[in-house]
């Protein structure tokens, strides 16, 4: 036996610490016991990401926004200005339009124009595939914004504030609607890389954190590394499940002596959706469960899967996916208007593909597609070959989701510089998505620092004109 001199000597205050932390340990136990046992028979709590009714009858159940990050040029996409021909190389008529940089004369497109579809709508030649599949889109020529830099642009286009102070689009319908499939992030954002500005793109902002975009890196389309770590090699899914319970309730008890932490609330919902989304993510990124006629029809590269990506995250009730064209700005052409032509040439097989794919399965009814950048560009040159950024005006289309088709809406100057008739800012854009999808824009808040704040912030406009 050691002998009593043996033992290390404690203070007062350690024998108590000891003493506590075992007897707390003990405590802890027997109290996440008896909540086990409550829990067990008591409902199981709402899922913040449930559905929940709309205002009112909508006709889009989801949304689909193919971004062209950097700002496509109005003038020689969806826009023809027969104008620029007449008038090359001189100089634009005197106005107040600032641009960012400064510029030339007014510059022709070097792109010709085809009427298309029975509606007539002219289409740029960069774009043969989606000319073809012009009478379900709805082009909007009328569009403006407030400055013409890409990081207050981008921000504004997807959360309706130039700062990245405000939550995006998808985290306000995921917060509004929920989602269909409780076994996938509601809002995905599929981009090969990081855009300009990044993750506060997808930001949730002061909303909880459960409503924020889930990015994926679609560089590389692998199944098993798409979402890296969200399958346990370790263990089963019932000691999974045990384990995350205990952590659940541990972290429950935590949440309780800190009220309003939004960042442990977020953890402990992203915990529960990384569980679930491990028998069903690597399902979704799988495209070889394709078949091949359908591959061919989106074509290949990185855009193309995240088109089929996106039809495929649709079909299983995701609300809302956002497809950047590509890592940074990839549209921003200041040297040389004609590389739009290679970008056309890599997204427009896949944009038609898409749209007749969700046609042919029933889903463009209820699935709103968006395409466009975060601006325009200038009738004007910079430099001789290139245009500069434009927010004055510029298009985006819609198509699906309760919009009609075949149709234009809004139309910008004689020169293609700014909106000029039915003028739609991004406010009213969102508001015209929102209602669609049976939000009443108005309505859509949330309080937050002693006001209530909306993804249309005090605007915003619905363009009832152009519903089916």
């Amino acid at each position: 036996m050691m002998p009593f001199s043996s033992f290390p000597l404690l203070s007062r205050r350690e024998l108590l610490q000891r003493m506590g932390t075992g007897l707390g340990s003990l405590g802890l136990a027997t109290l996440l016991a008896d909540q086990g046992a409550l829990a067990n028979s008591a409902a199981p709590a709402a899922s913040p990401l449930a559905p929940k009714p709309a205002h009112f009858k909508p006709r889009a159940k989801h949304v689909i926004h193919l971004f062209m990050n950097g700002g496509p040029s109005q003038v020689d996409t969806f826009d023809p200005k027969p104008a620029l021909t007449r008038y090359n190389g001189q100089k634009p008529p005197k106005s107040n339009l600032a641009t960012e940089r400064r510029t030339g004369g007014l510059m022709m497109s070097p792109f010709k124009f085809n009427r298309c579809g029975k509606s007539g709508i002219e289409v740029s030649e960069i774009f043969p595939h989606i000319g073809s599949c012009i009478d379900d889109i709805c082009v909007i020529r009328s569009m403006y914004t407030n400055v013409p830099n890409h990081e207050p642009s981008l921000l504004m286009m997807t959360s309706g504030e130039t700062q990245p102070t405000r939550p995006s689009m998808g985290s306000w319908l995921l917060y509004g609607l929920g989602t269909d499939n409780q076994n996938l992030p509601g809002f995905v954002v599929l981009c090969p890389g990081k855009p300009v500005v990044g993750p506060q793109l997808w930001s949730n902002s002061f909303l909880p954190g459960i409503y924020q975009g889930a990015h994926i890196n679609n560089s590389r389309m692998d199944p098993k590394s798409v979402i890296p770590h969200v399958s346990n090699g370790y263990l089963g899914r019932k000691s999974q499940r045990e384990q995350l319970d205990l952590l659940k309730q541990m972290n429950e008890m935590h949440l309780e002596t800190r009220q309003g932490d939004n960042p442990l609330e977020a953890r402990i919902q992203s915990l529960e959706m990384a569980f679930r989304m491990q028998f069903e993510a690597q399902d979704v990124f799988d495209l070889s469960r394709e078949t091949k006629p359908v591959r061919d029809l989106y074509g290949k590269g990185n855009f193309a899967d995240a088109c089929l990506v996106a039809r495929r995250l649709v079909e299983r009730g995701v609300r809302m996916v956002q497809v950047f064209y590509g890592n940074g700005q990839p549209w921003d052409d200041h040297g040389d208007i004609k590389e739009h032509a290679k970008k056309a040439q890599d997204s427009d097989q896949a944009i038609a593909a898409l749209l007749k794919d969700l046609k042919a399965r029933g889903l463009l009814d209820d699935t709103l597609v968006l395409w466009g950048g975060e601006f325009g560009r200038t009738p004007t040159s910079e430099g001789s070959k290139g245009r500069d950024h434009n927010n004055h005006g510029f298009s985006v289309w819609l198509a699906g989701g309760g919009v009609k088709g075949g149709m234009v809406y809004g139309a910008s100057d004689e020169f293609g510089f700014a909106a000029a008739e039915n003028r739609m800012h991004v406010h009213d854009l969102h508001a015209t998505m929102l209602h669609l999808l049976g939000i009443d824009h108005e309505k859509l808040t949330y309080r937050y620092g002693g006001r209530d704040f909306r993804l249309t912030d005090v605007s915003g406009k619905v363009a009832r004109a152009i519903l089916a």
